[in-house]
């Protein structure tokens, strides 16, 4: 199908323009709200880059879907799902943490997107996408280590000579003696320790200022999960007596006002929980260690059920935005 000389979209472009504009429509709250808030004078110019980013990035997309004649989606208003008078909720280290993470999920998000891009504007979008984010996220990190909040991965010994696995016992660990971890299940472990981290600091600030009980409900359930994950995976991690990753409880304030909407906070979690699954599946992979694998599946069984409860709730209130789908032949033939 094509529109004049252009080729129309196909399902991965489209599936991944809509969803692109859905999360930058989400951000872009968040980053308004902590702009109106930061007082670190070396955040500020990070926060309003990383929204200018975002606007850029919408406006890019709403282009394409005019296009396309395309619908739009509603995504998220600035002026419906963010009171930016309202008290400051996180710190600017919090903040700061949140350009670190958001850049570098959405750094993984757009390199997927590219490699299923096939029209010269799509791929074009996307290219761009990374080529903006990739010097945004160096700086990001070198604040970070220059103020002292960078949490560093393990450092692990090197190695006399190289060597070779010569025991089955490499991929055991429930009886006897269970052998170190590995780099690779090092650095998961530690990665899923400091999004779990993470989350708990996010979602207790959304418990605080949520309207709805069912909401509110929803949330703290969410955070005592994602503390007990963190707990979970730090206990392998301390079997090696490796460092666990600090939490963030303490960048949270006592505020209580509305500043953002449940709308957007239900679906900053429930998209929280699909990367935790995502990330959970890579990581059980590339484990060999049967116990950790079994963990990761006890674990991402857990936040699944989690995921359901939570679309049930946006679905309830009308706030699922319906994504782009397959055409309905039966329906159409009923015509």
């Amino acid at each position: 199908m094509e529109f004049g000389n252009q080729v129309g979209l196909t399902s991965a472009e489209i599936t991944s323009l809509w969803a692109s504009y859905i999360n930058d429509s989400a951000i872009s709250c968040k980053f308004k709200f902590f702009l109106s808030k930061v007082e670190d004078e070396e955040i500020r110019p990070l926060l309003k880059k990383a929204f200018d980013i975002a606007q850029g990035n919408l406006n890019t997309l709403t282009e394409i879907f005019k296009k396309e004649k395309y619908p739009i989606p509603y995504g998220f208003k600035l002026d419906e799902d963010v009171d930016i008078s309202a008290p400051r909720l996180y710190s600017d280290s919090y903040a700061l943490n949140y350009l670190h993470q958001s850049a570098q999920i959405a750094l993984q998000g757009y390199s997927m997107n590219l490699s299923l891009s096939v029209r010269g504007d799509v791929y074009s979008h996307f290219n761009e996408c990374i080529s903006q984010l990739t010097p945004f996220l160096r700086e990001v990190k070198e604040l970070l280590l220059s103020k002292g909040l960078y949490i560093r991965s393990p450092h692990l010994p090197i190695p006399d000579d190289i060597d070779f696995v010569k025991k089955k016992s490499f991929l055991k660990g429930f009886f006897g003696e269970k052998r170190r971890l590995t780099g690779t299940e090092i650095t998961n472990l530690f990665t899923n320790i400091q999004r779990n981290a993470f989350g708990v600091a996010t979602l207790l600030g959304f418990s605080q200022v949520a309207q709805s009980k069912e909401v509110t409900e929803y949330l703290v359930r969410g955070k005592d999960i994602a503390k007990k994950h963190s707990e979970v995976l730090g206990s392998l991690l301390s079997e090696d007596d490796l460092p666990v990753p600090m939490t963030w409880n303490t960048e949270v304030t006592e505020s209580t006002a509305f500043t953002f909407s449940d709308k957007l906070m239900m679906f900053y979690t429930t998209s929280l929980i699909a990367l935790s699954i995502g990330f959970y599946g890579t990581s059980m992979a590339v484990s060999p260690r049967k116990d950790i694998g079994l963990q990761y599946v006890r674990l991402s069984a857990e936040i699944a059920e989690y995921a359901k409860d939570g679309a049930n709730i946006l679905i309830e209130n009308g706030w699922l935005e319906q994504p782009p789908m397959a055409a309905d032949r039966d329906e159409l033939a009923n015509k």
